[in-house]
């Protein structure tokens, strides 16, 4: 990655020689100070990472066609007079094979570009304004031949994994943190935790079709689904900018003839911080915390999380999520885990949940690498939780994601504001919310938005439906654009606060009334006159003799 980058901006030239002035680009690249030579910065900086990690294979080319057996028969006969042929027949077969295009102006076949769908993978995508002040922009437009290759080259699969890896690690790095912070942690159950999370992340890019990552997929699921995905490589990469050793708040106060003499820093021990997490759920653990740091700011995540409810600890109900989660003034993660269900309901629970829902129209969603069927879903609620008995909640920037087996996000949409329903029937993202009174002629069963995730009443099933056609409150899927539903079990629920210790003594405080008011209303005292105040309660009927039958008044 490093030598093609400290190439930049002449691709025709890496590998390069990491020289000073070659790991000053590479420094500048990956701590985003480009602003001046790329003109549409992340989008130029993620091409540039691709091209650093892709690798070129010609056999792997669908426009390098196979010749077929018949044109190598009839080669074989012309040539049937030489002693060995067998090179000149694949050459003149694959030729062939070309047909016309080998002779086009632009070259090879290889060198077309195969998807012209996006007109900004056809335009030049760096803006050097150093080449045009050295008036060398023939030389730029010269290198530009290498954008036609970047539809032909990919990621390979094992390469990606390892970076994903890193990139999990390095996430809830800040800066000028020391590394050994992290590293301690890699433990080998935390490598194996790791790697889950990478193939989740992975499968997202449909690895089982093709033998690596191509540009057209990585284009399309970088910016919506893993948007924050590099930015760990920015805190460690300014490592190289800075020293230790070096106070950038001190004047040197030498004279200018004096030599200044470098200063004797002692080693000092490391400033205890905060926990990444207050504590690890049965959900959420730090892998996990770094997979949601690639689509949620991690300033919003690390250090900043609170347990608000853990189904594990305070059971499975709506009431203690009311009880733990309502008095939460700030944004909140629900996470969601459990375990597919047959196509063919087994017990009565299972039964009961199916009748409540219309009749399955599509079919299991896709599994990834994994085979026993577990999920993991969520959803990032930007405003506080309350009962919703007409109208949903939930604002722009409200997510739903799937982290595993596969890692998608859908946005919120604009086209309906159905994003969030807490009624006694249950929890629904993106489902309308449910009807007051069942209307005659009109089918009883749970209404399920396009791109929706619906928790049962019980908090024992659950079910999330994709279907590509759209148009409810949250966007569908940006790469697979087929049709799915994912009945499952739910084995667990945890709902974490997003926020620090303000927000948190918001909502002791608003436990503490909670808890007063409760306590004043219990200790409601009767009037100095018992004899009064009994007499009053008779009269109501509360109390006395209450079996004596009623006359008429006539």
């Amino acid at each position: 990655m490093a030598t093609y980058l400290g190439a930049f901006p002449f691709p025709s030239l890496a590998p390069s020689i990491l020289t000073i002035e070659a790991m000053l680009k590479v420094v500048v690249i990956m701590t985003e100070r480009y602003r001046a030579v790329l003109k549409r910065g992340g989008t130029d900086r993620n091409k540039l990472l691709f091209r650093s990690l892709a690798v070129f294979d010609r056999r792997m080319s669908s426009v390098y066609d196979k010749p077929s057996q018949e044109m190598l028969d009839s080669i074989r006969d012309e040539n049937s007079d030489k002693v060995d042929t067998s090179d000149a027949v694949l050459e003149e077969a694959r030729s062939q094979a070309a047909g016309t295009e080998s002779h086009s102006p632009r070259g090879f076949p290889i060198d077309k570009p195969e998807d012209d769908e996006d007109e900004d993978e056809d335009d030049d995508e760096l803006a050097l304004a150093a080449l045009d002040a050295l008036d060398a922009i023939e030389v730029f437009k010269y290198d530009q031949r290498a954008d036609t290759k970047i539809h032909h080259a990919q990621i390979p699969v094992d390469n990606f994994r390892r970076l994903l890896m890193l990139l999990l690690v390095i996430a809830p790095l800040d800066a000028q943190e020391s590394l050994s912070r992290h590293a301690e942690r890699l433990t080998p159950k935390r490598i194996d935790s790791l790697r889950v999370v990478a193939d989740s992340i992975l499968w997202s890019f449909t690895p089982e079709q093709n033998a690596g990552i191509f540009y057209q997929s990585f284009n399309k699921i970088i910016p919506t689904s893993l948007p924050y995905i590099f930015d760990g490589l920015n805190p460690l990469f300014e490592h190289f900018l800075f020293s230790k050793n070096i106070d950038l708040s001190k004047r040197n106060r030498s004279s200018a003839s004096t030599p200044p003499t470098s200063p004797t820093v002692p080693h000092l021990p490391d400033t205890p911080l905060e926990p990444l997490l207050p504590r690890e759920g049965d959900i959420l653990n730090l892998d996990i915390l770094s997979q949601l740091s690639f689509f949620i700011k991690g300033n919003n995540l690390f250090r900043r999380l609170r347990p608000l409810y853990l189904g594990a600890d305070a059971g499975f109900s709506l009431g203690s999520i009311e009880q733990k989660v309502f008095n939460w003034r700030a944004p909140s993660i629900l996470l969601v885990s459990g375990t597919r269900l047959s196509s063919t309901p087994e017990g009565t629970r299972e039964r009961s949940f199916a009748d409540t829902l219309p009749p399955k129209r599509f079919p299991d969603g896709a599994s990834g690498n994994g085979t026993k069927g577990k999920f993991i879903f969520g959803a990032y609620i930007d405003v506080p939780w309350k009962h919703t008995y007409k109208d949903a909640i939930g604002g722009d920037d409200m997510l739903l994601f799937q982290l595993s087996p596969l890692h998608e996000v859908f946005p919120a949409s604009t086209l309906s504001r159905d994003h969030l329903n807490f009624t006694k029937t249950g929890i629904g993202l993106g489902c309308p919310p449910p009807r007051q009174k069942n209307i005659s002629g009109m089918s009883s069963h749970t209404v399920l938005g396009p791109v929706s995730l619906m928790l049962d009443a019980s908090l024992e099933f659950g079910v999330f439906t994709h279907d590509s056609t759209g148009g409810g409150s949250f966007h569908t899927s940006q790469t697979r654009k087929d049709d799915w539903q994912d009945r499952f079990e739910i084995d667990n629920i945890e709902i974490w606060g997003c926020g620090g210790n303000e927000e948190a003594e918001r909502q002791r405080a608003a436990w503490a009334f909670e808890a007063r008011e409760a306590e004043a209303r219990k200790s409601v005292r009767m009037g100095k006159d018992i004899e009064a105040d009994r007499a009053l309660l008779e009269m109501a009927g509360l109390v006395g003799n209450h079996g004596a039958s009623g006359g008429s008044m006539g």
